[in-house]
């Protein structure tokens, strides 16, 4: 299942948010992002390090290479963008949350799936049967939720 899209600016808005706070390299600002929207929202090296580039084109932050690493920290200029922003982040925003609500299910659906494919090759014939058994009753309680008033 797809992470809600999110747009260039929120992931500018994104990075330069989370290096006011102290310097990282790319995975660590991509596993900072996932962990503080819960993991709704993993943005792609190919959205984070182009935005890194263009910040550090920008003069916004500066990259120093550490352990095979470059390690981004905001300049000056990228603390007073940083701080003139107006303090929402991204994965806190209303259109983000909706996004996030709107996924909470089928992301559900999908590790139910996943759970379905292992049981149908790895079970016994009674395990199958006592999954169909249980999908069933799942399926049941699903529209019984969609007939409460």
């Amino acid at each position: 299942m797809a992470t809600p899209r999110m747009g260039r600016g929120d992931v500018r808005t994104a990075i330069l948010a989370l290096l006011a706070e102290e310097p990282m390299h790319g995975y660590q600002i991509i596993q900072q992002i996932e962990s503080r929207s819960g993991g709704a929202w993993k943005p792609s090296p190919g959205s984070v390090y182009p935005t890194l580039q263009l910040l550090s084109d920008e003069g916004l932050v500066h990259a120093e290479e550490t352990a095979e690493r470059k390690t981004y920290s905001l300049t000056e200029s990228g603390r007073e963008a940083a701080a003139a922003s107006d303090g929402s982040l991204p994965w806190e925003s209303p259109t983000f949350r909706q996004s996030e609500h709107s996924t909470a299910l089928p992301k559900a659906g999908a590790k139910l799936a996943q759970a379905i494919v292992q049981v149908s090759r790895g079970g016994t014939p009674q395990q199958v049967e006592r999954a169909v058994a249980v999908i069933d009753d799942a399926r049941r309680k699903m529209y019984s939720i969609l007939a409460e008033d």
